[in-house]
């Protein structure tokens, strides 16, 4: 059965898979949403004879249904090769009561990896499919990962450029450095004067530019987006939660059918609701702990049902969650507000004038699935320094933020039920908070690449290749621009 793609803002628009992975965003500014959300059809125990790539087949069949065999096939086994530095892709690791998906094994060592390693297959697949002459531009705000791992998979692929925009000073020195050394003439990297909401609006006012749209397409372009709000990069991530699960079966530490929780450190939203997507295609997820930096729009919003971002934003050691827009909670807002696209863009124009919403009761009832929490600066180091000294394993700085919400959510329920943590990047890519976290003073006046070597000492893991080869790598992007130049910055690197 072909399953179809709706807009989360009007109840018209209807496309296929490969054409939601095209267009990124729906022209009404919605995102695209599964009419239904498919199960899976294949037994738990059968998951557990299954490689990482032959669980993404079955995941993403149920998503990609005009996407043949041979297509998707092609497309995992491209994506899920030898750049990932394990063989399982994403190892599971228990430490101090908890099991830790390592998501961060991939070429730029985050979990983006595991969903852009595959986008630049899908697009140009989804391309062919619909008969694109145009090159696919793709555009892309960053919070520090997605734009590296985006940067990395577009990187020469024939028919595409890449233009990502990140806040300058807004994330760390390992992420802008992967980023400012991108090799590919195909790649533009654009700092921004504001943070990473003002990088993510300026993308979407770009998206919603009709005139610039006829411009693209008169000189043989058009825009496509690899941020999360592509349904290309959500449906993915439904994988590594399956294959956790699978994981934790096939070793023994769970029966069949055994529930457990998953605590996910959030943002975005997108990678927490790709877990959602999972427990509703019948993985036996019960919680999904929705962990929050100082950021904590998201906490506040779970706790009361009014979801607002008129607050200070603060700078944290866990930058890729300082977000006070979470794009793809909008998804799940359209879900609980019973589909209905009239209510959900009612509470989207008031985010937009507003900066705020409400939620109904009777939403607010659909959102048991979730537990929201956050943690402190101070907390996160202490989780880093307090995990290290228990176990000698290492964590960064966001799997930090998720390790302390877990603590505190035990305390306060006392569910002990077996629970996966997304560990969400390396620690390499935080090392200065990291080591800092373990020991400040004897750490303070290491630089950034000597810092890289006392870890790898400290945690007794080698230096990744992805941070070996930037000792090295050359600047090859050095624009920054204020927010109102996005435009005349994308017209300059396309030659228009």
């Amino acid at each position: 059965m072909e399953l179809f793609y709706k807009s989360t803002r009007s109840d018209d628009i209807k496309v296929t898979a490969s054409q939601a992975i095209l267009k990124g965003l729906s022209p009404d500014g919605g995102l695209f949403v599964p009419s239904t959300l498919p199960t899976l059809d294949v037994s738990l125990s059968d998951l557990t004879k299954m490689s990482y790539q032959e669980v993404a087949y079955v995941v993403m069949k149920q998503f990609l249904t005009d996407f043949t065999e041979e297509e998707l096939k092609n497309c995992i086994n491209r994506a899920y090769d030898e750049k990932f530095d394990t063989p399982e892709l994403a190892p599971l690791v228990k430490a101090d009561g908890a099991y830790y998906l390592e998501l961060f094994h991939g070429a730029t060592i985050a979990f983006k990896d595991m969903a852009l390693s595959i986008l630049p297959h899908l697009l140009i697949t989804s391309a062919r499919k619909n008969q694109v002459k145009n090159d696919i531009v793709i555009l892309t705000a960053t919070s520090g990962d997605t734009g590296k791992a985006a940067l990395a998979g577009f990187a020469d692929v024939e028919g595409t450029k890449i233009v990502v925009f990140y806040p300058k000073n807004g994330v760390s020195p390992i992420q802008e450095k992967q980023m400012v050394t991108q090799k590919g003439d195909n790649t533009k990297v654009i700092g921004i004067h504001g943070n990473f909401d003002d990088a993510q609006t300026g993308v979407k006012n770009i998206f919603g530019n009709k005139e610039l749209e006829k411009e693209l397409d008169a000189a043989g372009y058009q825009f496509s987006s690899a941020n999360s709000i592509n349904i290309g990069r959500l449906v993915p991530q439904v994988v590594y939660y399956v294959y956790s699960y699978a994981n934790l079966l096939k070793e023994g530490e769970i029966t069949e059918g055994e529930k457990i929780n998953v605590v996910v450190p959030t943002g975005n939203f997108g990678n927490i609701l790709a877990a959602y997507f999972a427990k509703h295609m019948g993985l036996p997820i019960d919680q999904l702990i929705c962990a929050s930096n100082e950021n904590k729009v998201l906490f506040d919003f779970f706790s009361t049902g009014c979801y607002d971002r008129n607050r200070d934003f603060k700078l944290t050691s866990s930058p890729s969650m300082d977000i006070l827009i979470s794009s793809n909670l909008e998804r799940l807002i359209y879900l609980i507000a019973g589909c209905d696209a009239k209510k959900n863009k009612e509470l989207m124009d008031a985010l937009k004038s507003a900066g705020k919403y409400e939620i109904t009761p009777d939403m607010k009832e659909k959102l048991a699935d979730f537990y929201g929490n956050y943690t402190s600066e101070a907390e996160t180091a202490e989780t880093i320094k307090d995990l290290y000294e228990k176990t000698g394993y290492v964590i960064d700085t966001h799997t930090a933020v998720a390790a302390n919400v877990y603590k505190k959510y035990v305390k306060e329920t006392k569910d002990t039920k077996k629970t996966v943590i997304a560990s969400t990047a390396s620690p390499f890519k935080f090392a200065r908070s990291v080591m800092d976290a373990i020991d400040a003073k004897k750490y303070d006046s290491l630089s950034d690449f000597e810092l890289v070597d006392e870890l790898s000492k400290v945690a007794n893991v080698a230096v990744p290749k992805a941070v070996e080869e930037l000792r090295t790598a050359p600047v090859r992007h050095n624009t920054v621009c204020e927010v109102n130049e996005m435009t005349d910055e994308i017209k300059k690197f396309l030659g228009l």
